[in-house]
């Protein structure tokens, strides 16, 4: 079966010694080995000092030999990864994408793949920063470009080296797994170098970079820009509650989880108040009311063009990760005063759509993973799997259904050809790559690798491709067996994961899971994936 393969690691073992001299003899010309360090089992890798990209120390990890690379070139500066080496290896490699704007390597998230027995690789994307800090991009084409693309792949191909040479054996298959950022980068390799990797894993994309962080900034502007207009961060609840009281039924089923938001028919005006309230934190005011209306419609420019699409129903408990603190989301803010190039002292009211503009021009770093036509992807056997949250406030979900729609519309192939290679999975109630409302309690955990918390993997007493979607898309590429829904699960808590209230199938977009009528709607055999429309 497939769950031995992937979660007990075969018997492949180093050909070296874990020492610093062993693994820098195996380290290809022109990269720099930083260090080589031994990890029991169960130990924890501690994070170099300096790291402030993902700072935690990942825990309980298998026996294995942790590395980090530094490569300097000419073309595009300096970049840096790190490699997981497990003690046994299951033949295959994993690599995890970053989040944000962050530069470094993500060692919480190759603590969650090493554990599948996978050797894995993360890229610091060429800087060192937090996920809101865009102050390295200022005028340094070489960092825009390696956070763009350029880092990660040069980074895959020097770590599948060092790992063929550490066991000496050929990996048998590449995967990668990533998330926000991370998405934008699996679609980005699909699309530029299409042999990295046999699978891909891309949750929540921030694809469409160039819009994507003016629409982030815009949700500000639009709030903050008038005190009287403005909704306090205090009231998102109170619109996400009545949006879960009108839309929950109108999916089939009332049960605190709207599955179909694009199916909801939503009156605004239940959310204003009486005539004889001048506000209340349970309603809007009229002026609050329009706010709301703009903010959860498409961002278009003036002459009606699409700048990035609408936020859906039911993501608005999560709207404080782009609305809070009185002004524009600081990832977008940075974004045009650095990476466009206006300077810090560019001030947010300013804004006009010569912004919007700038930013299609440019292009910074080419990040923009907007090369629709996976065909190349497609005819070489890779698979791909894409999920997003339907309540995801971070990236609007449906910039996910416009990448999906554009990739159908361009490679013009029938159905089944097209599911046969890529599908994609929107997740009910789940927000920004992991998350649920408390109030809402969805089954989104399928084990992503955002999803997992530091110590764990999979989905405990599911470890199968049922129910965990790396499994799955290795049960695709290895034994040609597509998902036709993955499990989700929700917990009591889903930090300890201590107990299971509910499971459900997730479809691939068109499908939508549909309760059938009998038997406990907490038990994933009484729903089925069915188009509705």
């Amino acid at each position: 079966m497939l769950t031995s393969l992937a979660v007990t690691a075969t018997a492949v073992h180093a050909s070296i010694d874990c020492t610093y001299d062993a693994v820098k003899a195996i380290v290809p010309a022109g990269a720099v080995l930083s260090f080589a360090q031994t990890i029991e089992e169960n130990g924890t890798f501690v994070v170099p000092a300096g790291d402030t990209g993902w700072t935690q120390d990942p825990v309980d990890l298998p026996a294995l030999c942790a590395i980090g690379v530094e490569v300097t070139t000419e073309q595009n500066g300096t970049y840096g990864f790190g490699v997981f080496l497990p003690n046994a290896w299951n033949s295959r490699t994993l690599t995890v994408g970053n989040g944000g704007l962050a530069g470094g390597v993500d060692w919480v998230d190759m603590g969650t793949g090493v554990r599948y027995g996978h050797a894995v690789i993360s890229s610091d994307l060429g800087h060192n920063s937090s996920t809101i800090d865009a102050s390295w991009a200022y005028n340094d084409t070489a960092a825009q470009e390696n956070w763009g693309w350029r880092a990660l792949h040069e980074s895959v191909v020097l770590g599948k080296e060092i790992i063929q040479a550490y066991y000496e054996t050929a990996p048998s298959y590449h995967y990668y797994q990533g998330c926000s950022t991370g998405g934008r980068q699996g679609f980005k390799e699909a699309q530029m170098f299409p042999e990295d990797f046999d699978g891909v894993i891309a949750g929540a994309p921030a694809w469409w970079t160039s819009h994507q962080q003016i629409w982030q900034f815009w949700l500000g502007y639009v709030n903050y820009i008038s005190n009287i207009s403005s909704i306090p961060v205090s009231k998102f609840d109170t619109i996400a509650k009545e949006t879960l009281r009108q839309c929950d039924g109108q999916d089939g089923l009332v049960d605190t989880i709207i599955s179909d938001p694009n199916g909801c028919n939503f009156d605004s005006l239940q959310l204003l108040c009486p005539s004889n309230v001048t506000d209340a934190p349970d309603c809007l005011t009229p002026p609050q009311l329009e706010t709301y209306r703009q903010l959860s419609s498409d961002f278009l420019e003036t002459n009606s063009t699409l700048v990035f699409p609408k936020w859906l129903t039911g993501s608005e408990h999560f709207w404080d990760l782009n609305i809070d603190g009185g002004a524009p989301n600081v990832i977008g803010l940075g974004y045009i005063q650095y990476f466009l190039g206006l300077g810090p002292d560019w001030d947010w009211r300013d804004f006009d759509v010569d912004v919007v503009t700038l930013s299609e021009t440019l292009n910074v770093g080419q990040a923009d993973a907007d090369h629709f036509d996976l065909s190349e992807f497609y005819n070489a056997g890779k698979k791909f799997i894409h999920y997003h949250g339907m309540s995801d406030g971070g990236i609007a979900t449906g910039a996910s259904y416009y990448m999906h729609d554009h990739i159908y519309q361009t490679m013009n192939l029938e159905n089944d050809v097209m599911e046969s290679f890529y599908r994609f999975f929107p997740i009910p109630g789940m927000g920004h790559c992991t998350d649920t409302a408390d109030f809402v309690n969805a089954p989104y955990y399928i084990a992503g690798i955002s999803m997992s918390n530091n110590g764990q993997h999979s989905v405990p007493g599911y470890e199968d491709p049922e129910h965990d979607v790396l499994l799955a898309l290795m049960n695709w590429v290895e034994n040609g067996t597509a998902p036709d829904y993955i499990i989700g699960t929700a917990y009591n808590n889903f930090t300890t994961q201590d107990a299971i209230t509910r499971q459900r199938p997730i479809c691939p977009h068109p499908q939508l899971a549909t309760y059938t009528g009998e038997g406990d709607p907490n038990a994933p055999e009484n729903w089925e994936c069915k188009l509705l429309y």
